[in-house]
């Protein structure tokens, strides 16, 4: 079994940075098998149904959402076992909890969809403040 983390969110006005953190873990987990995951940031704004943000393979290529791109920085440190998603020029759209999402990756690739992700975080709530 593996948990998912999160932590970083907060309240910000707009404009302003955030970044967020998702540490995995688990009974047997460790470096070398998070190493072999893929992973993911998902948010989910009030009324809205979850969103794709940005994803990340075990080998550091990535992905990100339309609407994210050029603003937000999604990074792994296989070592700590964590994945992070640095957030800029934040504005209100960008409201919701953020979700960390994971899976083994065996090809190597990304996962995009969120019924690819067998695990996941409870959510960090982002504010952003006019």
């Amino acid at each position: 079994q593996v948990q998912l983390v999160e932590s970083g969110g907060g309240l910000v006005q707009a404009g302003g940075s955030l970044r967020l953190s998702c540490a995995a873990s688990g009974r047997t987990f460790s470096g070398r098998t998070f190493s072999s995951y893929a992973m993911g940031w998902f948010r989910q704004a009030p009324g809205k149904e979850r969103e794709f943000v940005s994803a990340i393979s075990w080998s550091g290529t990535t992905v990100y959402a339309d609407s994210v791109k050029g603003r937000f920085t999604i990074s792994r440190d296989n070592a700590k076992t964590t994945v992070y998603l640095k957030m800029n020029s934040l504005n209100l759209e960008d409201t919701a909890v953020y979700y960390c999402a994971g899976d083994i990756s065996l090809s190597g690739g990304l996962y995009r969809h969120s019924q690819e992700y067998a695990y996941w975080g409870q959510g960090t709530q982002v504010t952003v403040s006019s």
